[in-house]
Formats: C-alpha cells, structure tokens, sequence
C-alpha cells in the first residue's frame, strides 16, 4: 500500500533525494529514508503509510499537550509508524521507531478519520505518537476532510520540516505543540540524531507567520537538558522571539528506549524550569506528566488569578467567558476558547475505525 510522495527530486545516478526534511535523504531504488515511511519506488517518492494507523484514541485535548486550545474538549489521536529524529529517550518507541508494518493495524480513509472524530463528539484529530511530518499527505488531506466537517487539525511535532513542506502542511493545521527537545545543537546532534536551528526557524515562522495556535514542549531530562543556564537561554529566546504568550510545557522524563539508565525527572526540577520560565516573563509555563495543581493551573496574566485549574488532565475550576476573557478581571488571554461545557476529563479511550483506506 503506497501512495504517491511529495517533496523530492531526482538525482543523477538513479537516486532520488527527499526535501522534506533537513535529513535530506539519497535513496537508491527500494531504500527507504531514515523515517522508513517514505521510499523509493520506481524512480520516485511513495509513502508507505498512507490510510494506516497504530491506533485511535480519544483523549482530552490537555494531553497533548495544549492548555490554551479550546480546554476540556476531547481530540481524536493517532499515530501511523516512524520518525524523522532519533531520540535515545523517545517515549512513544514501539510507534515511532517500529520497523514493523504489521504494528499498522487499523486502516481509515481521511473522511472516515473526520466522520468519527464528528461521532465521538471531538472537537479535533490529533496527528500525534509519531510525527505528523513523515506522513505529511496524509495528515494534510485528513486535515482538509476535518475542515469540511467543522473538526480542527492539530500537529504535534518536533518540528524538524524544510521552509517549503513546512508552508503547505502548517497551512493545513489549526494548533500545534513544538517538541523543542533541548537548547543546545550538541543535544540534538548527539542524542536526537539532528539539529536545532531547524526547529527554532518552525517555531518562528509558526508564531510570526501563521495563524496556528503554538504551545512547546520541552522533556526534561537530568543531567542532559535541564542545567539553570540551558533553561533560562530557552525561556529568554521564547520572550524575545516568539513572544510572551506562547505556552511552554516541563515535562517528566521516564526511563525508557536507549535511556533506561538515567533516573526519573523529579518534581522539583519541573517546579525550578517553571520558575525560570515565569521570570524570564513568559505569561504561561506548566509543569507536565506529574500531579501538580500549581505548575498544571492557568493564571491570569493581569491579576495572578487561577482561571483554569487543573491537576494532569482534571480541571477543576474554570473562570474565563466563551471568547477567553479573565472573569475576575476582564483581561484576555491569549489562545483559542468556547463556551466551556462540562470537561472531557482524563479519559484515554481506546477506537476501532476499521474502514478500508
């Protein structure tokens, strides 16, 4: 099952070159690129994975993670197989770095994707597990078919995408959380497999260029990504380039992958980054993957009020009107609101869509 790919051209030799991402991959006929979805066939691009997933799950739209993008609605996730990076501690492994097509188990056409998302009550389809990018037609073409049914699109990226796919996919989505791994090219370099400039040009031009709802998260991991000076660079590029509202996430390492010797992220790291964060100015960092009702709420930037409060994925308060205004005190909040109903909560369920691609 292939599906013509975008983003390439030939080479002299017989080879093709992928210009989808900065890994810029030289394929002979039959070989596949680092994020083993896309191949050569037949002298040009095919992607593997089109109308196949890991799986779909509704889950609250908080676990993404997104705080600002229409709270306590439920998203529709999936994933299909790959990456583009190569991340020694990736948490989502068995998806994103499986070789094995089989993993592939459910089969949805984009309007099948789109009709059950409308069924389940989501007001959104996440690309998420592995990154959207490798299987970008897909995404792109599900995206449209969600729009035709009032649905939003969401990415959750690394972000890692050349200057032209990264136009017409990000054009396709409404929301995206940037996983920004670490600030330091050498982290990138040595444990994800690539490099940060690229991922700092998406944020820019996600934020700067785009309507796209953009929150970050970063992982922290001890001893590797979360000095005081590396998280207070981030946090100071953050204010200075994107701005003072764009949602920052800490989350917890787990040992997993190639990483299993390095120990759990403890709670009080999360805590310090947020407190790097709050003072370098950013009007909205959060603690991630722990119980932290504190790092997990949303203040008010006017007058420091909770206004969504939250513990992981419960929110227990809600004090902001349909379009996002602070109802202590009037001020608006940066990101996209509704009506706010009763919360999906935190909810994972698991879905079968079974439709033939």
């Amino acid at each position: 099952m292939t599906h013509p790919g975008r983003w390439w051209h030939a080479l002299a030799g017989g080879r093709i070159q992928c210009d989808l991402c900065p890994r810029d991959c030289r394929l002979h006929e039959g070989q596949r690129g680092l994020c083993f979805v896309r191949k050569s066939e037949g002298g040009r691009m095919v992607l593997t994975t089109y109308g196949r997933s890991s799986g779909f799950c509704v889950d609250p739209v908080e676990k993404k993670p997104l705080n600002h993008f229409y709270p306590g609605t439920s998203i529709l996730s999936f994933g299909t197989a790959g990456c583009n990076l190569a991340c020694k501690f990736c948490q989502n492994w068995d998806i994103s770095k499986s070789r094995e097509m089989d993993r592939l188990q459910d089969e949805a056409s984009p309007q099948a994707i789109a009709a059950a998302a409308l069924r389940l009550g989501c007001k959104s389809v996440a690309f998420t597990y592995n990154d959207p990018v490798i299987f970008a037609e897909y995404a792109m073409d599900i995206a449209d078919a969600c729009h035709a049914q009032g649905v939003q699109a969401v990415a959750v990226t690394a972000g890692y995408i050349h200057a032209a796919p990264r136009r017409e996919f990000f054009a396709k989505m409404d929301a995206a959380n940037v996983d920004l791994k670490a600030f330091s090219d050498e982290f990138y370099y040595e444990i994800c497999g690539g490099r940060l400039q690229p991922v700092l040009d998406t944020l820019a031009y996600l934020v700067k260029e785009t309507r796209v709802w953009t929150e970050i998260t970063t992982l922290l991991i001890p001893g590797k990504n979360d000095s005081d000076e590396e998280l207070r660079a981030q946090c100071k590029w953050i204010r200075q380039n994107l701005g003072a509202d764009v949602p920052l996430h800490f989350s917890a390492f787990h040992p997993d992958w190639k990483m299993t010797d390095v120990a759990a992220t403890p709670a009080a790291t999360l805590s310090r980054a947020r407190e790097i964060g709050r003072l370098a100015g950013l009007n909205y960092v959060y603690t991630g993957n722990v119980h932290d009702e504190s790092g997990g709420s949303t203040y008010c930037p006017s007058c420091e009020r909770a206004v969504i409060v939250r513990d992981w994925y419960q929110i227990g308060g809600y004090h902001l009107d349909e379009a996002g205004a602070c109802k202590f005190c009037g001020a608006q909040l940066a990101g996209r609101f509704q009506k706010f109903g009763r919360p999906f909560g935190p909810r994972r369920i698991p879905v079968r869509l079974a439709q033939p691609a």
